[in-house]
């Protein structure tokens, strides 16, 4: 049965407003998650099964137990030790394995501190990982990942606990509140020499605790993808469901109507002027040149996309991506 296509005013508190995320519009999201009424798809969100086809070799079950040969039954898996020791044919019998790793890349870089509606690129991209989270928990699987800026990274091993939810989400909220404590000044931060900015990195460090058979939510505005990010996603999109997540402003899709607006990055003022049709068509054709390039690279690693627009309800977002694709 398919869920009404909004959500019910009162889940306006679910949405996240501002320039940085709190604990408490991280911890709602877990009835966000629950206020999807698509239960199924739901589901299959959080694991490894709905959003497409699974590129895993082999079974992904494990053994339960051995039962007598039944006409029908895979010869491969006879146990021949057992017939021979039973003297008669002896099969093996597996269960799917229903736990399954749901690693979050969450971007809290510079350019993710962005917004002129509503919230910031980056509050955003840390209510999306929050609902995904709670997504993995409700759905007992093991959830881990990684929250990278400019300067630095926070690498969550996969465990199925509650603990390690919030683990995880401590330290998207951490990186979120740094964002505004950077100045011009200090937006150089020192960083390890094995640290590198950017995707790419994040990508590579992700794959230390990626292993077969997970889901990867990688969330972030892209503003760094380049070829090595593409053949990090390409690696890991062979053995493992990705998921990519854009998060994106009104204003950078289009300029506002024709006028003069102030703008501002906390530190200096400025102003913008939007009188110039041909500047504003020509502003939004590079948004979508920009948009259709990164779904032609992801569909052609057959990696899905979702698109996060930073003045929607997020859990209304994906919710619409789930019955446009199921």
């Amino acid at each position: 049965m398919v869920a009404k296509s909004k959500l019910d005013p009162q889940h306006e508190r679910y949405r996240s407003r501002g320039a940085l995320i709190t604990l408490p519009q991280m911890l709602i999201q877990r009835q966000a998650a629950k206020a999807l009424a698509y239960v199924s798809h739901a589901r299959s969100i959080a694991g490894i099964s709905g959003l497409h086809l699974s590129k895993i070799r082999g079974r992904g079950i494990d053994f339960e137990e051995f039962r007598p040969y039944q006409a029908g039954d895979d010869i491969r898996l006879i146990d021949w030790r057992a017939t021979a020791r039973t003297g008669r044919a002896v099969t093996k019998v597996f269960r799917e394995e229903r736990e399954r790793p749901v690693i979050i890349a969450v971007d809290q870089c510079s350019s993710m501190f962005f917004g002129s509606q509503v919230a910031f690129k980056s509050v955003i991209a840390a209510q999306a990982a929050a609902l995904f989270c709670w997504l993995a928990i409700d759905n007992g699987d093991r959830v881990g990942g990684l929250v990278f800026s400019d300067s630095n990274a926070s690498l969550v091993r996969p465990k199925r606990s509650r603990r390690s939810a919030l683990h995880l989400l401590n330290q998207i909220f951490t990186f979120n509140q740094k964002l505004s404590q950077k100045t011009p000044s200090t937006a150089e931060e020192p960083h390890s020499a094995d640290f590198k900015p950017g995707l790419a990195h994040a990508l590579g460090q992700i794959r230390r605790i990626t292993k077969p058979g997970s889901t990867l939510y990688v969330i972030s505005d892209f503003a760094t993808l380049d070829e090595t990010a593409l053949q990090y996603l390409n690696q890991l999109s062979r053995h493992n469901n990705v998921v990519c997540c854009m998060v994106y402003d009104a204003l950078e899709e289009s300029l506002p109507t024709p006028g003069v607006y102030s703008i501002t990055d906390g530190a200096s003022k400025g102003s913008i002027n939007t009188h110039s049709s041909k500047a504003r068509s020509r502003y939004k054709r590079q948004f979508e040149e920009r948009v259709a390039g990164i779904e032609s690279d992801l569909e052609r690693l057959k990696i899905r996309l979702i698109k996060l627009r930073t003045n929607q309800l997020v859990v209304e977002q994906i919710r619409e991506w789930i019955a446009k694709n199921s």
